[in-house]
């Protein structure tokens, strides 16, 4: 069995894990762990083992929602911390690759169905250009595609930790708030799941009403429902803040090539998400209004384009 490789996907929530054969990106026995059922990567990947009865596993290629440059690893978003080295002896491995796991998210963007994504707006891909590839989970990842030649190159990002620029009053209000709370205020503070669930509570607290939801996914099923409507506004807000920033990423990237709109709350809100007013604020960039409206931009709703990237990156000849 030990012409398998590991390949992961690892955020502040869930522990993606597959099995893959030298030279393919065919994901078998995928299966997901709850972080925070497991002390450290270590045991999660040996109860995954486990799970699946395989042993002998040579090779491994992670992808892990923090950081992943030094020898020492600290995750963002929960509370594992490794160093390279000790996984690699505690699970026998000769081969062992670390990426960041939006740097993943953007290869499997290349092997993606069209089926696998929704298209927002009216944009047409500029051949050659680069993507944008960009989703609220736990945290906010960001990443990007860079042509070289025949190659697409994935960029390693930490561009959900950008400083959040208010777009209006009720936006000013939030960063107050946030300020308060938190100090400096990311994006990623509003765009997450956790951020969600910020978003509902400055609101209620706004308008002076009763705190209901408790959760990020209260939050979303009673924006969906119809059922709250600060939870409507919030998420309202969520998506239209999305979209400012997307477009400022688009901005910076020059990523005329398009947008890939990744992670795990939007596919979850699609409809809800198709209706905001996220496209207006993704297009309201005053003298490049026009740049914008030319930009395509697809909702991803693959289920695990992160350890389609990461099996990618198995077989490329990048080193983790």
């Amino acid at each position: 069995m030990t012409q398998y490789a590991l390949v992961g996907d690892i955020g502040g929530t869930n522990a993606r894990f597959a099995l893959v054969r030298p030279g393919s990106v065919v994901l078998e026995h995928v299966d997901t762990l709850q972080c925070s059922e497991y002390d450290n990567i270590d045991a999660a990947c040996s109860a995954y083992f486990s799970r699946v009865g395989i042993a002998g596993i040579e090779r491994a290629c992670l992808a892990f929602a923090c950081p992943v440059q030094g020898e020492v690893i600290n995750m963002t978003n929960n509370h594992w911390h490794f160093s390279r080295t000790g996984l690699a002896e505690q699970l026998g491995l000769k081969q062992l690759k670390l990426v960041n796991d939006f740097t993943a998210m953007a290869l499997g963007m290349l092997h993606i169905g069209e089926d696998d994504k929704i298209q927002v707006g009216v944009g047409q891909s500029l051949e050659g250009a680069a993507r944008l590839v960009i989703g609220p989970g736990t945290g906010l990842g960001v990443s990007g595609l860079v042509k070289a030649n025949d190659d697409w190159i994935p960029l390693s990002t930490e561009g959900g930790h950008i400083s959040f620029a208010p777009a209006d009053d009720v936006e000013i209000d939030l960063w107050r708030a946030l300020v308060t709370r938190f100090g400096r205020v990311s994006v990623e503070r509003i765009l997450c799941g956790q951020g969600l669930l910020n978003l509902y509570q400055i609101l209620s607290e706004r308008r002076g009403s009763e705190i209901v939801c408790q959760s990020p996914a209260a939050v979303s099923i009673a924006a969906v429902e119809g059922s709250d409507p600060v939870a409507v506004e919030a998420l309202s807000r969520f998506c239209r803040i999305l979209g400012g920033v997307a477009g400022d990423n688009v901005l910076t990237l020059g990523a005329r090539g398009g947008v890939y709109l990744c992670g795990g709350i939007l596919p979850r809100v699609a409809e809800f998400f198709l209706q905001s007013e996220f496209w207006r604020a993704f297009e309201d960039k005053g003298r490049f209004t026009d740049y914008m409206q030319a930009v395509p931009v697809w909702l991803c709703t693959a289920e695990n384009p992160g350890l389609l990237g990461a099996a990618a990156l198995d077989n490329s000849e990048v080193t983790g």
